[in-house]
């Protein structure tokens, strides 16, 4: 079903355009290398993923700074590795990852051919809780920049999605009415139940095919934004 009256159409950025695994897989693979860490990087990533998913959910409910955040999660890999390294390795490593990473430029399939489709007939615009020196190099580097009116990051905002306050910084930047707009995104709690319960309309990236049961539209590919839009 079509939704009606839209007019602007605000996307979340990591894991929902830009291929966040596949760009951090790449970015450890060159710090490794750099630094000559001697792990298996698959084994480290099946490791680190779901300490870095933890960790995030410490950052969004400001339980952890971004400084612990860095730190922490690959301190706490390393240790479920059994590998030892000072803490002024860990650092490094965590400075070359955020340097490196935006520098891998892999978008989710059919990206830039919806992006394409959607600015003939809408504003587009980005609402992200990543780090804001890092989303406009990964926007830059991936030639998605161009596509998008406004970008609203949670350290412009002050607070991290689902506070409902980056939601009216968004919209007080880009001029939109919440009746006229939908936010589509990969996490349910940050962009999906954060959005909608400010007023926004919404679509689920369920990427994985989830068997989740909310009552929001859902969509595995990018494409099929064109069944509601």
């Amino acid at each position: 079903m079509k939704l009606t009256n839209i007019e602007h159409i605000f996307f979340d950025l990591d894991h929902t355009l830009w291929d966040f695994d596949r760009n951090s897989a790449l970015a450890f693979k060159e710090v490794f290398e750099k630094q000559k860490i001697e792990l298996n990087i698959e084994e480290f990533l099946q490791v680190y993923m779901p300490i870095n998913f933890r960790y995030w959910e410490l950052y969004r409910n400001n339980s952890v700074s971004k400084e612990a955040l860095r730190y922490g999660r690959l301190k706490d890999s390393f240790d479920r590795l059994m590998f030892e390294a000072q803490d002024s390795t860990i650092n490094l490593i965590a400075e070359n990852y955020i340097e490196y990473l935006p520098n891998n430029n892999h978008l989710l399939e059919g990206s830039i051919e919806i992006l394409e489709h959607l600015k003939s007939e809408y504003k587009l615009h980005i609402i992200t809780n990543g780090f804001e020196e890092v989303q406009y190099k990964k926007m830059r580097n991936s030639a998605i920049l161009e596509y998008f009116d406004t970008i609203t990051t949670s350290e412009d905002a002050g607070v991290k999605k689902p506070h409902p306050l980056i939601f009216e910084k968004a919209l007080k930047k880009s001029g939109a009415d919440k009746s006229k707009s939908v936010m589509i995104g990969d996490n349910l709690e940050a962009d999906i139940f954060g959005a909608y319960d400010f007023g926004l309309q919404v679509i689920y990236l369920n990427s994985e095919g989830q068997g989740v049961q909310n009552q929001h539209p859902q969509i595995q590919k990018l494409n099929e934004l064109l069944n509601y839009l």
